[in-house]
């Protein structure tokens, strides 16, 4: 099954390249990018998990009910983006309930920062997918833990996916930079031994970022973004249908597991 996802959140990024950015802004970006991911999905009709904040939630009601009503699942993806504390899991998970009237059981940290498991059980979660379980200098160090999903704390764990042997991760950010040739054959190779794939993404990439005085971005993080990103995904969703790869919420995979 592919586990296709989306964190959608304000889009606070620029801070962490030295530019400042509204709040007006971080919101309309994002929305923008929202709606380019759900056309798409609409299009190539496929299901995906959205991992929202509250914050982000709260200023788009109209999306938040498209998701919904399109068959989609709704997750936590925190209260803030760029904060944290431990009563935000449950907090934003029940608020997030009452914005969408479904029930959220899953949760990924922003960033795909550490985040305690007993506080993830305790807030009621089902599954939690905040590991990439890869070496990235300056951001993870996660060789240790497993590659594939396993359960922790009565959580189940759902680490995004990288590859066997080598452990080369399959985030956005090598969806954007690699040749779309070879990252589909690192994703065939994963999905045979795994059989299922987990690769997130952010609504912000599908829009135009390259304005390097206003977000400071480096080219790495700007390949391939905006229509380009638009058709990237288009085709990349064509060539797995065309694969026979079924694509599925974190929700209903959770089902499949306990089969």
């Amino acid at each position: 099954m592919v586990l296709l996802s989306f964190d959608i959140e304000e889009f606070d990024m620029p801070f962490e390249y030295g530019r400042d950015i509204s709040f007006a802004d971080q919101i309309s970006i994002s929305r923008e990018g929202t709606i380019a991911i759900l056309d798409i999905l609409d299009k190539l009709r496929v299901k995906a998990t959205f991992f929202c904040t509250v914050t982000f939630a709260e200023n788009i009601p109209d999306l938040i009910k498209r998701i919904t009503e399109s068959g989609h699942e709704l997750a936590s993806h925190g209260y803030y983006h760029s904060d944290f504390k431990p009563e935000h899991l449950l907090q934003s998970k029940l608020k997030l309930e009452e914005l969408s009237g479904k029930e959220v059981i899953g949760y990924r940290m922003a960033r795909m920062m550490p985040v305690d498991e007993k506080e993830i059980e305790k807030a009621g979660y089902s599954y939690n997918t905040s590991i990439n379980p890869t070496f990235l200098p300056g951001r993870y160090n996660n060789l240790q833990v497993s590659r594939t999903y396993f359960n922790k704390e009565n959580v189940l764990q759902i680490p995004a996916s990288v590859t066997p042997l080598i452990r080369f991760p399959l985030f956005w950010l090598s969806f954007h930079n690699l040749p779309l040739g070879i990252y589909k054959a690192l994703v065939k190779w994963t999905y045979k031994k795994d059989r299922y794939l987990n690769v997130y993404f952010h609504p912000w990439e599908f829009t135009d970022l390259d304005n390097f005085e206003r977000f400071g971005f480096p080219g790495y993080v700007t390949k391939n973004t905006g229509l380009k990103m638009i058709e990237r995904m288009e085709d990349f969703i064509a060539w797995m249908k065309s694969k026979n790869y079924p694509f599925g919420t974190f929700q209903e995979f959770l089902k499949t597991i306990k089969k």
